[in-house]
């Protein structure tokens, strides 16, 4: 062909280049709007068309926290009373008395609060994972329930565990959005807003305990779900005043609901610390921080046992998940330290050891040190 050997000219090129002019004038006008939300906010003018100023830089860049400072600065001008207008026919000096600042209408608050956390959502929406805006959302409910009655301030709290539990449904992973729900869920058990007869705040523990289970169910590979999950337990068991037999229950349950996910997936980490989280029900050092502090030393040693029969049957169908090695050697030396001895399977170690080093070579030197601790020949 007669093109050979002649370079050719990309038709991209002019379009690159009018990308690159359009970016620059968005550089400009970002930089202008900076320098003028500036100079009115060190002209101390904190007014609705300032807050407008800061809603057009925040939604350009919501990472701004700067801006985040000032827009909740301008707000509290906004919720605080306002100065009586000036009288030309009376003054201060002739009544003897001045007029008290008068506090803006719980509707206006109401208005700017909606308003804003309109505002924030459309901002969540995009920027699921920024710092700034969960903060932002947090601190308008707790100005708002300095100046609203309890019953719009419930509604705008239970309007915010409904919004979260869709943001979690959209990304269940979500650790903003889990940590989130922690707080609000903190602030409608309050006997602020949720008093019970006994005069304390009612608890939600049940109800959020059931909702780990939900999201689990939809996504087992989920930190959040399963770390909320180990903190509601105890609180559940307490509140019940439950007994040894219902705590062992609840632990048999927990087990057998671990031990189904692992065969599912052995590879998922978020399951095996989960896993460990229950294991440490067998450790005399922290067993009275667990679910069942009362088993007896027999009984934690049959647990383990059945708990290192069920990881060798997980061997015969996936040896190639370091996980299981891990936790093998792990409930090993638990074992070790609970009876001061060997477990029966102590003929596998060695295999488990060099496993071990084959599928986690960054960490050889770790589990060398471990073989040595057990005192065997290779």
């Amino acid at each position: 062909m007669a093109s050979h050997g002649v370079p050719r000219v990309s038709e991209f090129e002019p379009r690159a280049e009018q990308a690159r002019e359009k970016e620059l004038q968005k550089i400009e006008e970002y930089k202008d709007l900076v320098d003028l939300l500036q100079s009115k906010i060190n002209e101390r003018q904190y007014t609705a068309e300032v807050l407008q100023l800061t809603t057009k830089l925040l939604t350009l860049n919501p990472e701004y926290y700067t801006i985040w400072n000032q827009r909740r600065r301008i707000l509290q001008d906004l919720f605080a009373p306002s100065p009586p207008l000036e009288e030309t026919h009376e003054s201060p000096a002739t009544t003897g008395q001045e007029k008290a600042p008068e506090p803006p209408a719980r509707e206006d608050i109401l208005s700017l609060l909606s308003n804003d956390l309109a505002f924030v959502f459309s901002l969540l929406r995009k920027f699921p994972k920024c710092y700034w805006i969960w903060n932002h959302r947090l601190w308008l409910l707790k100005r708002g329930s300095l100046h609203l009655p309890r019953s719009s301030i419930r509604d705008l709290w239970k309007g915010e565990l409904s919004l979260v539990g869709k943001m979690l449904t959209l990304d269940n992973r979500n650790f903003h959005g889990w940590g989130y729900r922690q707080r609000v869920v903190e602030v409608l058990e309050s006997e602020e807003l949720s008093p019970g007869p006994d005069g304390k705040g009612t608890s939600m523990v049940k109800e959020e305990f059931d909702y780990t289970t939900r999201m689990i169910r939809t996504s087992m590979s989920n930190f959040s779900a399963w770390h909320r999950r180990s903190k509601l337990i105890p609180r559940l068991l307490d509140e019940a005043n439950s007994s040894d037999v219902e705590r062992e229950t609840m632990l048999n349950d927990e087990l057998t609901m671990i031990q189904e996910a692992l065969y599912t997936d052995s590879h998922d980490q978020s399951l095996w610390f989960y896993h460990q989280y229950l294991m440490c029900t067998f450790d005399p050092a922290l067993a009275s921080q667990s679910m069942a502090p009362n088993l007896t030393p027999k009984e934690r040693l049959e647990y383990i046992e059945s708990e290192m029969e069920k990881l060798i049957e997980m061997l015969e169908d996936d040896d190639e998940s370091k996980w299981i090695y891990q936790s093998l050697i792990q409930l090993t030396m638990l074992f070790k330290r609970c009876a001061g001895r060997l477990p029966t399977q102590v003929g596998s170690l060695l295999e488990w050891m060099a496993s071990l080093r084959k599928l986690d070579p960054l960490r050889r030197g770790r589990w060398e040190d471990l073989e040595k601790g057990f005192g065997l020949d290779g």
